[in-house]
């Protein structure tokens, strides 16, 4: 599974356990630890966003033409 997305399986879960609690304090730590959920979710996002712009990046380099010097 793709890793934000099961970060973000997490979170839900942890929004349930937070609409279950009862104790406001539980509740709090509930979606405290939602929020953080989320947080990975889109970190490991942005690090994939990077780490593909990085191999487009290095595949665009390798398949460039290389350029000739001009004989003058």
């Amino acid at each position: 599974m793709y890793p934000p997305d099961e970060f973000l399986k997490h979170a839900d879960d942890c929004q349930r356990m937070a609409k279950a609690a009862r104790h406001p304090a539980t509740k709090a730590t509930w979606r405290q630890m939602s929020q953080r959920w989320v947080q990975c979710a889109e970190r490991a996002k942005d690090e994939d966003a990077i780490a593909n712009n990085a191999v487009w990046s290095r595949r665009h380099r390798m398949n460039r033409p290389t350029r000739l010097a001009s004989a003058d």
